[in-house]
């Protein structure tokens, strides 16, 4: 056996260590039923991983699976529980398919504000419908599942033994047990890179129309997409897509907003930012949220700083568009992790999107194999023929 070979089981099983010490941090210091119990299943079912890694690399990852996702899913799942996340979107599903409004009116109560727009209210209309079997946690899955294999697909890449450790991974089985509101931005973040990588404009609105109308904060995957498609395929494809982002946004999103448009401002803005009656649980200890603790002046500053770092992504994106899958994926990954950090308000948990943006974009390429979009030629051709187009046309110039 190949050093290298016999170093690999020992990386991954101290990898599978380090996720069950992460996963029995909870049961230790959360206050949160739910994360307790994701931390003892969660815990167990990576300690079988490591113990198992060695001689059985599927089937630690299959444990990993079992213990981090399918057994504590079920189970808040069957029993009702989940943060109170799960409950906000149910409820906005309600609304929505009762009143045609998804929002309290004036809520008294942080349980009552609903910070997100009518994309995510749909996928709380389910579990109105089918109960425990249309739990909002279920639907979420399916989005981020569903983009991620529908990117895979445009992208032809082949199935990557990555997936299934990422989902098993803290970043992803923590939110898809408990919460799973960030899950789908996720899924059709992918999915809209990859449209923009294969040279598919519409597509890659479509989805980010899709995005934008569950959380204003994927406004940025749209400036990364249409520079992506500007770079490679040419201004006409990069105004398609921003044309049909933009009217599909409208399209889900206004007659909501128009309906309540105190409560959109009140819940979807103000609230998630620290600027509503009610203050916003999401205070992890983050630069932007320890700033704007402050004071006034604080809360401009944090503001100030987003802008800036607004700024740089935009300049980066002019002077030196991603022109890969993974760079586009790298540069998203950048700039929310970025808006995260320095956001008046926020969690730990918002950063587990950069992460998986970045890992699920290198699942679907092979190392040396960057996909790429020819921008002249307007094909779709690997690193490889790239390099070699690349390599002809010089032979032809000299």
């Amino acid at each position: 056996m190949t050093p290298s070979r016999s170093v690999r089981p020992a990386l991954r099983a101290t990898g599978w260590l380090a996720a069950a010490a992460w996963a029995l941090s909870f049961p230790l210091f959360s206050s949160l039923a739910p994360h307790r119990l994701w931390g003892w299943c969660a815990a167990a079912g990576y300690l079988c991983a490591a113990a198992l890694t060695a001689r059985r690399p599927r089937a630690a990852v299959a444990a990993a699976l079992a213990g981090a996702v399918a057994v504590p899913l079920l189970w808040l799942v069957l029993t009702g529980r989940g943060q109170s996340e799960v409950m906000v979107v149910e409820r906005s599903g309600r609304l929505l398919l009762e009143t045609g409004r998804m929002y309290v009116d004036r809520p008294a109560g942080v349980d009552e504000y609903t910070p997100y727009l009518p994309g995510m209210a749909a996928l709380g209309i389910p579990h109105t419908v089918l109960g425990r079997l249309g739990d909002a946690r279920i639907w979420c899955a399916a989005v981020l599942f569903g983009g991620m294999w529908a990117g895979r697909r445009l992208l032809g890449g082949a199935r990557s033994p990555l997936v299934p450790v990422l989902v098993a991974s803290p970043v992803v089985a923590l939110p898809l047990a408990v919460s799973g509101v960030d899950l789908p931005l996720a899924g059709l973040c992918c999915l809209a890179l990859a449209a923009a990588a294969a040279g598919r404009p519409v597509l890659a609105g479509a989805a980010l129309a899709g995005a934008c109308a569950l959380k204003w904060t994927a406004l940025p995957a749209v400036a990364v997409a249409v520079a992506l498609l500007a770079a490679c395929r040419g201004g006409r494809a990069a105004v398609r897509c921003a044309v049909v982002a933009a009217l599909g946004t409208a399209a889900l999103v206004l007659p909501s907003a128009l309906l309540q448009p105190a409560e959109t401002v009140r819940q979807v803005f103000a609230f998630p930012t620290g600027r509503a009656e009610v203050p916003t649980p999401a205070s992890s200890p983050l630069p932007g949220h320890l700033l704007a603790e402050l004071g006034t002046w604080g809360w401009w500053l944090t503001v100030a700083l987003l802008a800036v770092g607004g700024l740089a992504v935009a300049l980066s994106l002019a002077l030196r568009p991603p022109r890969t899958l993974v760079a586009a994926a790298d540069r998203l990954a950048a700039g929310l992790t970025l808006a995260f950090l320095l956001a008046p308000a926020g969690r730990f948990g918002y950063l587990a999107l950069p992460v998986l943006l970045a890992v699920w974009s290198r699942s679907v390429t092979t190392p040396g194999f960057s996909r790429i979009v020819a921008g002249s030629a307007g094909q779709y051709v690997s690193g490889g023929a790239a390099t070699h187009s690349r390599h002809a046309a010089r032979g032809r110039r000299t």
